[in-house]
């Protein structure tokens, strides 16, 4: 398959980045990755030096292209070596979960600032930092720092017009998510530096040069293509594996209520605010379930539209349309970003509620924690809401 040649490319290619922009953090030693990537052509340019952001850059495009092959993986594994796929795809998941991590934490804290500052009708409002959880990811921005460098906050967060318990709210949220925070920063450099990660670059290097295909992979891949297929059409069909993915979503779709999710005010959300279970939310599972199945359906449309590993888009390369109907349909991107906020509300709330926890905090504190709380949750609503709206909506294609 192409497209996981491509994105195993992708792979090197960022981690090349990311080794010259970060020199010393223990990325750069390994166990021979540096080898593999250079032999596929995915070295740096010589001589130049690193670039403000490239580490930024690099990491990003590091996890998305982890993302994008374990999607592929868990999509049409039908066609792939079965213990193969199955050995690569927790690896890939640990990676890009770990990578997210730091940066995740550093996210939710700046939401659950800048909520306060709307609750409280504060006039200073914090101007939002350049950390936007779908802009970076978590490792880049601790991997030029040493590991015990804790993460620090721009004057932006001031609390000073704050009321008193919104004032000791922020700094509990903030204590609590910083320390969270370093600790994914240490996490994340020791990963990168550790075993297991080279091993994981090592088999993608070789997944660059040949994708190890199933029996019935492999009879696909050697049948000629047919006289009457597009010009450079695959030898394989893929668009089987593709629909399957797509009626998973379907079906997970369907089991939503989105006639709850159509009313202005969902009560039932706020049932378990005050609950001492710190589990997540029990209406929040599917939705990122849906979440989740989302981003798979969307990586099997790059598979069939031939995307450019470098873009996030769902058109082709050459602009046109996939093999499938709505490979180009922007409802997905819309829902999709309704599911991210939906997701990073959900969790806002929980470390609301997390911090409420604290033992012998003020009454006033707990006050603005537990309105933080309720704010988060309805956010969560709102969010459902825009997801249902533009799902239900016809779809809509590029040109």
């Amino acid at each position: 398959m192409d497209y996981l040649r491509a994105q195993a490319t992708e792979f090197l290619r960022a981690l090349r980045r990311h080794r010259e922009s970060g020199p010393g953090t223990g990325t750069g030693t390994g166990t021979g990755t540096g080898t593999a990537a250079g032999a596929n052509g995915t070295s740096g340019a010589p001589g130049r030096a690193p670039q403000p952001g490239d580490d930024v850059d690099a990491a990003r495009a590091l996890r998305r292209a982890a993302r994008r092959i374990s999607g592929t993986l868990h999509t049409f594994q039908p066609l792939l070596d079965a213990a193969w796929a199955e050995e690569m795809r927790p690896e890939l998941a640990w990676l890009s979960g770990t990578l997210a991590l730091e940066h995740a934490y550093a996210s939710r804290l700046d939401r659950l600032l800048q909520a306060l500052h709307r609750l409280s009708g504060s006039t200073a409002f914090p101007a939002p930092r350049p950390t936007g959880r779908t802009a970076t990811t978590a490792t880049t921005t601790a991997t030029s720092v040493p590991p015990t460098a804790p993460p620090t906050h721009p004057a932006s967060a001031n609390r000073g017009n704050l009321t008193v318990g919104a004032a000791k709210a922020g700094a509990l949220l903030d204590r609590q998510l910083t320390l969270a925070r370093t600790r994914a920063h240490s996490t994340a450099l020791q990963a990168l530096g550790s075993s297991r990660f080279h091993a994981v670059a090592d088999k993608v290097a070789l997944l660059a040069s040949e994708v190890p295909l199933s029996s019935a992979g492999r009879r696909a891949a050697s049948a000629p293509v047919p006289a009457s297929a597009a010009p450079g059409a695959a030898p394989v069909d893929l668009r089987p594996l593709a629909t399957a993915a797509r009626e998973r979503l379907t079906d997970a779709v369907a089991a939503l209520p989105l006639v709850t999710a159509g009313s202005p005010y969902n009560a039932e959300a706020l049932v378990h605010g005050l609950s001492p279970d710190p589990a997540p939310h029990p209406q929040d599972t599917p939705w990122h379930q849906v979440r989740l199945l989302l981003r798979l359906h969307r990586y099997a449309l790059e598979v069939l539209a031939g995307t450019d590993p470098r873009t996030d888009g769902t058109a082709g390369t050459d602009g046109t349309a996939g093999a499938l109907d709505d490979s180009v349909d922007v409802r997905l991107l819309a829902a999709g970003e309704a599911l991210d906020r939906h997701r990073d509300a959900s969790e806002a709330a929980a470390a609301a509620a997390q911090a409420a926890r604290t033992p012998r905090i003020a009454p006033a504190t707990a006050y603005a924690l537990g309105v933080l709380h309720a704010d988060q949750r309805h956010e969560v609503e709102a969010a459902r809401y825009a997801f249902q709206h533009s799902w239900r909506k016809e779809p809509i294609r590029l040109p």
